[in-house]
């Protein structure tokens, strides 16, 4: 999984989810526009990040790890019971 680059500076955040309120969207193949990275933060419990391209990989995160999500790069999420999580949307200046 890649770092953030350095030059990207957060923009918008998501409320945190559960497992009971995350949107269906996230948990089924999506991504981001070009040019918006993602970081996924775990608050609570743990949360399965799927990368699905271009080379498949899952990553267990937890509030320890968080979840970087590169610019059109399909992905998922499946969080697991008592997980509480959010996205945070970064890009770099204009």
């Amino acid at each position: 999984m890649r770092d953030l680059p350095e030059d990207v500076r957060p923009y918008k955040r998501t409320p945190d989810f559960t497992c009971e309120t995350v949107p269906k969207a996230l948990t089924h193949a999506h991504d981001t526009k070009p040019g918006v990275w993602g970081r996924i933060v775990v608050v609570e419990g743990e949360v399965l990040y799927r990368i699905l391209e271009p080379t498949p990989e899952e990553v267990l995160l937890s509030p320890a790890t968080h979840g970087v999500v590169e610019p059109t790069m399909k992905h998922d999420v499946q969080p697991r019971p008592g997980a509480r999580f959010y996205v945070e949307f970064l890009r770099a200046p204009d």
